[in-house]
């Protein structure tokens, strides 16, 4: 029997905060098992990211690699291998939280940074800066994608002014965020061959030629992220009652909204000046965090969403390197495969 006053369930893009409250308890895994098992997640992930390729180092001889310097395995793992994990650990656990910044505070599990301008305007401002060829040097692209991305944020919360509520923040988004992609595909268009095949692996996302040079300029970028992610904890709650609830409560929804879309346009920006965007995976973490913990709240899926959203990147990377070997596929391509598949199982299984 329904409750009473509950009625059918609601659409994909309603205003219902995105949890899923529903599941059967017999499917709750406890929180030490979840850890326990991230932790070998990644562990497993972070071995075969050092180990597979060419030349293969077997896991056990890891240690013994890193302190030989002299050996050839110790500069392919150390100056190859290890930046390039480490980005993708990183960038994966930036998108996912960002992706999990975006759905708590529109309250719509389909508020992704690939469909409010975020992405798009971070990828828009660095090809800009490849093709037309702006005197910024490449150790600052990083922080042109930053700018992109707080711009496309921006300019979705100024176009969404007059809408109502979290819902038609995210409606007027996808609009801002097919635009500026048709700005992007604009320069693209203007691009001479050598810069249009640069910008394509980059645009779909790819950690091909990740060195240090780009860990040490993105790394600072990170650290600024996380107090500022945890700073948005209470703005997560506020804005999840709704913003008439917050409004009695005494607080402006609208400005909380506005700071937590900086932060994740920050976190994407750390994410899209070295590597470029990585597809869906803002949108596929979130909803496996909640699967695991489904009667959580945001300072629950937050470490949870990071951890997964660096297990898919990394996954995701690994199949790019090794999948077609010799030949290297973009990483994007691999987690947009991932995110839209089991993003739709996901979203079927809570459907049902």
């Amino acid at each position: 029997m329904h409750e009473q006053g509950r009625g059918p369930a609601a659409p994909l893009l309603s205003s219902v905060p995105p949890g899923d409250d529903d599941l059967p308890a017999g499917r709750r895994l406890p929180a030490p098992v979840v850890v326990c098992a991230l932790a070998c997640v990644l562990a497993v992930l972070v071995a075969a990211g050092l180990s597979l390729g060419t030349p293969f180092v077997a896991p056990h001889r890891l240690l013994a690699v890193f302190g030989d310097p002299a050996s050839l395995e110790y500069v392919v793992l150390w100056e190859l291998r290890v930046p390039r994990l480490l980005i993708a650990l990183l960038g994966g656990a930036a998108v996912g939280t960002a992706g999990l910044l975006l759905q708590e505070s529109l309250r719509n599990p389909l508020a992704v940074p690939e469909l409010i301008g975020v992405s798009s305007g971070a990828a828009l401002a660095v090809a800009a800066c490849v093709v037309w060829a702006l005197p910024v040097p490449y150790s600052f692209h990083p922080l042109v994608g930053l700018g992109g991305a707080a711009i496309g944020g921006l300019l979705t919360l100024a176009a969404a002014r007059g809408g109502r509520g979290a819902q038609g923040v995210l409606l007027i988004g996808v609009a801002v965020s097919t635009a500026i992609q048709a700005l992007l595909f604009a320069i693209m268009a203007t691009a001479d061959r050598l810069q249009y095949d640069m910008l394509f692996r980059y645009l779909v996302g790819s950690l091909s030629g990740v060195l240090w040079e780009q860990v040490t300029q993105a790394l600072p970028w990170f650290a600024l992220s996380l107090p500022l992610v945890l700073l948005c904890v209470p703005a997560l709650g506020l804005l999840r009652l709704g913003d008439e609830a917050a409004a009695a409560l005494g607080s402006r929804a609208a400005g909380a909204r506005l700071g937590v879309l900086a932060v994740a346009a920050l976190l994407v920006g750390c994410v899209t000046g070295p590597c470029g965007p990585i597809a869906w995976v803002g949108f596929v973490a979130p909803l496996l965090a909640r699967r695991l913990r489904p009667q959580g709240e945001a300072k629950v899926w937050l470490p949870l969403t990071a951890a997964l959203g660096a297990a898919v990147a990394a996954a995701a990377d690994l199949a790019a390197r090794l999948a077609l070997a010799p030949v290297e596929t973009p990483l994007g391509a691999w987690t947009a495969l991932v995110g839209v598949l089991v993003g739709a199982m996901l979203l079927r299984g809570r459907a049902t």
